[in-house]
């Protein structure tokens, strides 16, 4: 069986724990714990390791997602799970203070798995504040990142549908990375 393995990032809040949960086929397996930041969130958990689920795409094909922490000080575990991984969902809530540039961010923190592999961007809470738009995201996106395609989905991270959709052109995109790897290594050749 041939799988793909993806992470979802994002600040504390905007929503990975809960997309996992809306996602995965099988019990979420979960790292919560007291959430000691409320200023940065006013949540009462948060998770500190890691939250993984499953989904099956056909027969042959399994997605493993986990979701990584959103603070900082467990970026640590943004690299070792980012080792295997091939793609990145990264969901920012658009209520928080300067999400474009919190995006650029985290971009930067994944840049490794960013240049192997794919990303797709989900912007929660858009219902809250509509403003940055999607097209704001888009073009601070093609400003930072001119030679890659970065799409961008507003999706409510309750919403499984909204979030599969968003699964499907980051799941075509490292596929299609793949590809073209394969191509490029067969003509070094």
């Amino acid at each position: 069986m041939a799988e793909h393995v993806l992470l979802i990032a994002g600040p504390m809040g905007s929503g990975k724990t809960t997309a996992v949960q809306s996602l995965s086929e099988i019990p979420v397996v979960s790292t919560e714990a007291h959430n000691n930041d409320r200023a940065q969130a006013d949540k009462l958990t948060t998770t500190v390791a890691l939250d993984y689920g499953e989904i099956t795409l056909s027969p042959e094909h399994k997605l493993r997602m986990y979701g990584v922490p959103g603070q900082r000080r467990f970026s640590f575990m943004w690299k070792i799970l980012q080792e295997r991984a091939e793609g990145l969902l990264l969901l920012v809530h658009n209520d928080a203070p300067d999400p474009v540039p919190t995006v650029l961010e985290y971009l930067e923190d994944f840049q490794d798995l960013i240049q192997r592999g794919a990303v797709a961007i989900g912007v929660t809470r858009m219902e809250l504040l509509p403003r940055p738009t999607i097209p704001m995201y888009v073009e601070a996106l093609r400003a930072a990142y001119p030679n890659i395609t970065i799409p961008v989905f507003s999706v409510d991270a309750r919403e499984a549908g909204q979030l599969q959709k968003v699964l499907v052109a980051l799941v075509a995109a490292v596929e299609a990375t793949a590809m073209v790897g394969a191509a490029n290594e067969g003509a070094r050749r």
